[in-house]
């Protein structure tokens, strides 16, 4: 049963990295999968209550992968983990089905509390690089965790997170497809930006006032300035 979790591991690895050329490289360079292979292990131990050889496992990846996982975490099937580096995730985490996660992201508690203290990531999430979900907090499936990101609440199912703390800028009732779980993600600070510039506009024309217009442009990547400004 372990074997056969490890080879879907693998065969997500291939799937959702373009870099990756055969399946044998995933398997001897590549540290996520390598780590993540190691934490099946040391789960397995921890699960048969041999807790020192678990937790020797899991000091032997945060040494060697630079990622420290608790061996107590669980994970599902087809589990992608890009890089590796500084991925932290906690004991009483758990991680659904064909969840991928980027180098940076922390899964942890936000303090003393016991029992149930860290996130459940349910299937079909991407956490993106250096993204930080904190608490029993609960990532709902094919939700989008934006780079940098700080969450602390729940998030419901289909929808995408940015931002210090986290919050929701899309939610789509539509499911998203394996094209959409890539980390393009919207800027809210220019899109309000772009509504405000609209709103004033609007003003402008009804007082018959002409000032330095900014045109944001629809791909929201660049604010270019027209200065029609009256002498």
């Amino acid at each position: 049963m372990l074997w056969k979790i490890i080879k879907e591991d693998l065969a997500a690895a291939k799937e959702k990295d373009p870099a990756a050329r055969n399946k044998l490289e995933i398997i001897f360079t590549y540290g996520g999968f390598r780590g993540l292979v190691n934490h099946r292990f040391a789960h397995w131990f921890w699960q048969h209550k041999m807790f020192f050889i678990a937790k020797l496992l899991s000091a032997k990846a945060r040494k060697k992968y630079g990622m420290d996982i608790h061996p107590a975490a669980t994970f599902g099937k087809r589990v992608f983990i890009d890089h590796a580096v500084g991925l932290v995730i906690g004991e009483t985490a758990e991680i659904g089905d064909n969840v991928t996660l980027y180098q940076g992201v922390t899964l942890g508690g936000t303090g003393k509390d016991t029992g149930k203290r860290h996130p459940t990531i349910k299937n079909n999430v991407m956490i993106s690089c250096g993204a930080k979900v904190l608490g029993p907090v609960t990532i709902g499936e094919y939700s989008k965790i934006g780079s940098g990101s700080v969450v602390l609440k729940d998030v419901p199912p289909h929808c995408t997170v940015v931002g210090v703390p986290g919050r929701i800028v899309r939610q789509n009732g539509e499911k998203y497809n394996d094209d959409e779980l890539n980390q393009k993600l919207p800027d809210p600070v220019l899109e309000e930006f772009d509504r405000l510039n609209s709103r004033i506009s609007a003003l402008e024309k009804i007082i018959d006032v002409n000032c330095s217009e900014y045109e944001i442009n629809e791909n929201l990547d660049e604010i270019k300035l027209d200065n029609k400004s009256k002498e």
